[in-house]
């Protein structure tokens, strides 16, 4: 892949900055004079220290601000490395081009296959949107259990009825008011994940028959759900990097008589794109200017590349319009199950539907996030899988310029960690899927991600992957494929 380096600007310190952030302003400025070249390890925290006549706290503060805005990257046991910033030549996909009618959800039968094959360890996987467990506080969490089980044997043995656990809710409503969007702890539902929080949200919004606006690509996961309620989906234009077209989805509310709108706004899964605060605030208005209830699916909010988390739709939310959805699924860990929901007024009836569907969310499981969010553990996590998710992506999205035939077209996510592929016309990705894994490779054709089974020759790629020979050689075997087709 043809990639060229961008030169960082120069910064000067500012008097009022706090020190940590004029030493990192200072190293900034080395950087962009190729002082310091990428690749290049930086001095270490007790040489700056002495250089610049600052605490170890504070050099260890700066070299973390320049870590978090993507300048350096740490290598255990190393220090600290100059990182490269290319930018790709590979071009985007353009703004989608869905049915403008409703339609029921049909073609979801390989999901269930793909699901499959996740589990399965002579397969690489590179379908299914669950990180390797590298990627995840692995040993943290099996401490964490292990103590929660101890401390709490007589409370994990009984049911924590809807709406959960009180002190995860209080935890939850922290960080959300830390985020902009106050809630009350009480507003808050845990559940099984967030395909649980989307499931009663719009069970809670809906009729069977009803029109349900989706992004266009979308999750599989949503379609599911969608097709087991027996609901209809119109797929909304999507801009890999703007989100959903506001006007189109206007358009949709004038003619039809829509329900509800499902929107992942921060990372979407597979487009990977981020909606500025005046799309959202725009979003916000158009549901409540029409009425319908907006679901907000936020389960990759914390996986932002940059050192700010963006900001929630729900916070521009007046009127109880937004259903508000995430999970620590992507972010912590996927086996435990985790999610919330907070439904405005739709809480007492979410309640119910989550009592009567499967009493309540384990107890074990949601003290055990109340230990890792309480102490401090999931920042810390966080500030290294940002990174990692970050390198998964780039390295990714460059063995695809290697390998794969020219014409390729490729996201260029600003968080989670897939990657939407647009391949030659040529080339249909449920074929492609199906040779793939009959060489033990798994990926996510894009039929998946519409109503109407659009995106025949698009393909999503799982990033958060361990990187050794054997990933390598199947994006090289897949890049073979897909030139034959």
């Amino acid at each position: 892949m043809n990639c060229i380096y961008s030169q960082t600007p120069k910064l000067y310190c500012n008097p009022m900055n706090l020190r940590y952030e004029n030493l990192a302003e200072h190293l900034l400025n080395a950087i962009a004079q190729n002082l310091y070249r990428p690749g290049e390890r930086l001095p270490s925290v007790r040489q700056l220290s002495q250089q610049h006549q600052v605490s170890t706290a504070t050099a260890v503060s700066a070299l973390r601000l320049l870590e978090d805005q993507g300048h350096l990257e740490a290598r255990q046991r190393s220090g600290y490395y100059v990182r490269p910033r290319p930018r790709c030549s590979l071009q985007e996909p353009a703004i989608s081009a869905p049915s403008r009618e409703p339609s029921l959800v049909t073609g979801q039968e390989l999901v269930l296959r793909l699901v499959k094959a996740a589990n399965d360890p002579r397969i690489v996987q590179l379908g299914a949107a669950v990180p390797a467990a590298s990627f995840l506080p692995t040993q943290k969490m099996a401490q964490l259990l292990a103590n929660v089980a101890r401390r709490y044997s007589q409370r994990i043995a009984n049911y924590e009825f809807p709406p959960g656990v009180p002190e995860l809710r209080r935890q939850i409503a922290r960080r959300m008011s830390e985020q902009g969007c106050p809630v009350d702890p009480n507003d808050i539902l845990i559940t099984n994940g967030c395909q649980e929080a989307m499931t009663l949200a719009l069970k809670a919004v809906t009729r069977p028959g009803d029109i349900v606006a989706v992004e266009s690509p979308t999750f599989y996961g949503l379609l599911q759900i969608i097709e087991s309620l027996s609901l209809r989906a119109i797929e909304i234009p999507t801009h890999p990097r703007d989100g959903i077209a506001l006007d189109a989805l206007q358009l949709a509310c004038e003619q039809w008589q829509i329900k509800g709108c499902i929107v992942v706004p921060n990372y979407s899964n597979p487009l990977g794109y981020c909606m500025s605060d005046t799309r959202k605030r725009a979003l916000v208005e158009l549901a409540t200017r029409y009425r319908i209830a907006l679901i907000e699916d936020d389960i990759y909010g914390e996986l932002g590349f940059g050192v700010q988390r963006p900001s929630i739709a729900k916070s521009w939310d007046s009127e109880g319009r937004v259903l508000y959805c995430s999970s620590f699924s992507k972010s912590l860990c996927p086996g435990l199950r985790v999610g919330w929901l907070v439904a405005g007024p739709y809480l007492e009836q979410t309640e119910y539907l989550k009592y009567v569907g499967n009493l309540a969310t384990p107890t074990h499981a949601q003290l055990t996030v109340v230990e890792m969010l309480a102490k401090g553990g999931y920042e810390r996590h966080l500030r290294q899988a940002r990174n990692q998710y970050r390198q998964s992506v780039e390295k990714m999205t460059a063995a695809i310029g290697a390998y794969f035939p020219t014409g390729i077209r490729v996201t260029q996510p600003e968080g989670g960690f897939v990657i939407w592929v647009e391949l030659p016309e040529t080339v249909d990705a449920t074929t492609l899927a199906q040779r793939a894994l009959m060489q033990g490779i798994s990926i996510a054709p894009g039929q998946m991600f519409s109503a109407t089974q659009k995106y025949r020759n698009f393909i999503r790629l799982n990033c958060a992957v361990d990187w050794d020979e054997r990933v390598n050689q199947a994006l090289v075997k897949l890049g073979q494929m897909v030139s034959e087709q």
